[in-house]
């Protein structure tokens, strides 16, 4: 067994040769010198930590505008231009290690002096551009391990598969599968480097992850240990992918979304087989031309053989019908900008989808094919996949929590159900913003037969809000919410390092809640785990081998998109 020094050096090896992909950086006049080790050392550090708020480009989204020209001071070192405020390295420096209330966390726990001087003084310089990604490339990339032919004709383990969690183990590039029924790690993959999601097919037999790497695995949960059956690299940089799922193209397909190049890839569900590459670069909401349209979050609709692609620099919405792939046909829907994460209405009709530099949700009708409404929030809406529940007063409402703003928002949603009428008054409206006692939410979650909102503050540079939950009655919202601290019940010494209590999952019946608590890359992890009905502890997962955990998907909920 691999040591933790060596995981961490494994990882270091494989995130080095990642950034590699990014192309050399430019020196820029004007900007700081720095030697060759040091912008390697800039590049890597900017892959794994910068570039999925902030972009490849460093033209900002989520995260600001990083380029020389917002960034280096002028020549006469003064500050400002024109107008434009010049940070320069001392004041990017004090950014980088104290994070900013706009959401950005803080680096002094995690990077060190050094690295915060080198990386204040590479975003000064002139950004690399990497290399981009053909169909060829797709398919030199392509492994199958396994043959469809060669794969088992029935389950062939005792697990409940239902209640497995596909969980991230984001600096070690790997999946661990836990079986929620025991809380025991079934078993422990390797796939791309710090995975954003995992999805399942149709079936719930297969899992899908997608690494930051590009690098999408298929994993057969059938085999009596789950086993990765094919591979394929989307390009240097990934974030989403789904399967279809509407009735008759059942897990025919994968579609993937890329960061870098801006496109997305459609592959064969079965094999991993690449088939067909869209740009989604072009021009804005605003009509003027993006060089790096990222795509953010994909969804398969369950009323049309359709994905919905969001595109996260233009604020364009794409309903991409796969019946057809030869003869492609899609939607094109204007938001704003930049689309983020999203989530399914209660319905399945509408999603709902952050546009975070504008504050607000976009709202798509699945049906219709056409905007459904744009609604106003706080500061820069993150809501992973949002919380479904009735609100007593309100009816169906959708939740988002905030990055830069100490909210929760729920927004009425429509829906045709008679028993409901009497609340279409409040359709896509802000119906009732919740307390937190700061920003930097990145997850809300609720579950169908759950009687609790819970909010996590992980990008929060306050300990005492960072490694906690709140937990809100939805019975009654009047009450002020319970307070709970992850990391102290996880029972681990305190160390320099904040363990973040992010992204909570719930069992497939409802009963639990499960957080990770993610730390430090040479600092013990833990996945703490809640009774959902009395908010006592239950378990705490603690395994030398849980190292920086971050997502975790029960297989159930996330192939029936439960949230």
């Amino acid at each position: 067994m691999k040591t933790l020094k060596q995981y961490h050096f494994i990882a270091g090896v494989v995130a080095l040769s990642l950034a590699a992909a990014f192309g050399q950086a430019v020196a820029q006049e004007g900007a700081p010198a720095m030697t060759p080790q040091e912008k390697e050392i800039g590049k890597k550090i900017y892959f794994e930590r910068c570039a999925g708020c902030h972009g490849v480009l460093r033209k900002g989204a989520t995260g600001k505008n990083l380029e020389p020209s917002w960034t280096k001071k002028d020549k006469d070192g003064k500050e400002s231009s024109g107008g434009m405020l010049k940070l320069g390295t001392e004041r990017l420096e004090k950014i980088i290690a104290y994070g900013t209330e706009g959401g950005m966390v803080n680096y002094d726990d995690i990077l060190t002096k050094e690295e915060m001087n080198i990386m204040a003084r590479y975003i000064q310089n002139t950004p690399p551009i990497p290399p981009e990604f053909s169909l060829k490339d797709m398919k030199d990339s392509w492994k199958l391990i396994v043959p469809v032919k060669d794969r088992p004709t029935k389950q062939m383990n005792k697990i409940n598969l239902n209640n497995v969690f596909a969980t991230t183990l984001r600096d070690t590039g790997k999946l661990a599968l836990i079986d929620g029924d025991t809380k025991l790690i079934w078993h422990i993959l390797d796939t791309g480097y710090a995975v954003h999601i995992s999805r399942m097919s149709a079936s719930g037999r297969y899992v899908y992850t997608v690494g930051r790497d590009g690098l999408v695995t298929m994993i057969d949960l059938w085999f009596e240990k789950p086993t990765t059956v094919a591979s394929i690299r989307l390009g240097s940089d990934a974030r989403s992918v789904d399967v279809s799922k509407f009735k008759g193209y059942e897990d025919k397909y994968l579609v993937g979304g890329g960061y870098w190049p801006p496109q997305y890839s459609i592959m064969d569900g079965g094999t991993l087989e690449p088939l067909k590459i869209v740009s989604t670069r072009g021009a804005t909401v605003d009509g003027e031309y993006h060089p790096e349209p990222r795509v953010a979050s994909i969804v398969a609709s369950h009323i049309k053989p359709e994905w919905v692609v969001n595109v996260k620099e233009t604020g364009m919405i794409l309903l991409v019908d796969y019946s057809d792939l030869k003869n492609l046909k899609t939607t094109t829907i204007d938001s704003a900008k930049f689309l983020h994460d999203g989530g399914w209405d209660y319905t399945k009709r509408y999603f709902l989808v952050a546009a975070n530099a504008s504050n607000k949700i976009a709202a798509v009708d699945t049906k219709t094919g056409k905007l459904a409404a744009l609604v106003d929030t706080k500061k820069i809406p993150h809501p992973g996949r949002g919380a479904n529940f009735v609100h007593p007063k309100f009816g169906p409402v959708w939740a988002t929590g905030h990055l830069g703003d100490a909210v929760v928002t729920l927004i009425s949603t429509p829906t045709d159900d008679p028993k409901y009428a009497k609340y279409k008054q409040y359709n896509w409206k802000v119906v009732e913003e919740l307390k937190m006692p700061g920003a930097g939410n990145l997850f809300v979650k609720t579950h169908p037969k759950s009687t609790h909102l819970w909010a996590d503050m992980p990008m929060n540079p306050e300990r005492e809000n960072a490694e906690v939950n709140y937990v809100y009655d939805i019975k009654d919202l009047s009450k002020p919410p319970v307070k709970i601290n992850v990391a102290k019940d996880s029972g681990l010494p305190e160390t320099k390092a904040l363990r973040r209590a992010v992204h909570q999952e719930y069992s497939q019946d409802g009963s639990e809640v499960w957080i990770s608590l993610w730390g430090g890359k040479t600092d013990q992890s833990a996945i703490v785990i809640y009774d959902d009905k009395t908010l006592k502890l239950k378990k705490v997962i603690t395994d030398p081998n849980m190292i920086t955990p971050t997502g975790k998907f029960n297989v159930y909920n996330t192939m029936k998109d439960i949230f």
